[in-house]
């Protein structure tokens, strides 16, 4: 089993930054992937980006250029660093993470953080 807590989210003015961590506790090891998904008010949950173990990274259009996914894993920490926040990126974020012994796209997932944008 893997636990995810995330943390950072919070409210910010359009133009802001905010970072958002999820660390991982557990069979740590079983991890080879990791992503940050989001869900607004009435819509479904979507992908934001996503890392894998060797630090591959995949991100959605809507946030290229201006959200970065990184990982420690000494700290055994992932996270969303975002830039040049917009309304629409106003959501519940979510990590998530795939155990390579179960496979699948994600099998376990963080309580959520919330972003607010202000406009």
């Amino acid at each position: 089993q893997v636990q995810l807590v995330e943390s950072g989210g919070g409210l910010v003015q359009a133009g802001g930054s905010l970072r958002l961590s999820c660390a991982a506790s557990g069979s740590i090891s079983s991890i080879n992937g990791m992503g940050w998904y989001r869900q607004a008010p009435g819509k479904q949950r979507e992908l934001v980006a996503r890392i894998t173990s060797r630090g591959t990274t995949n991100y959605a259009e809507s946030v290229k250029g201006r959200f970065t996914i990184s990982r420690d894993n000494a700290k055994n920490t992932m996270y969303l660093q975002m830039n040049s926040l917009k309304p629409e990126d106003t959501a519940a974020y979510y990590c998530a993470a795939r155990d390579r012994t179960i496979g699948g796209l994600f099998n376990y997932w963080g309580q959520g953080t919330q972003v607010t944008v202000s406009s």
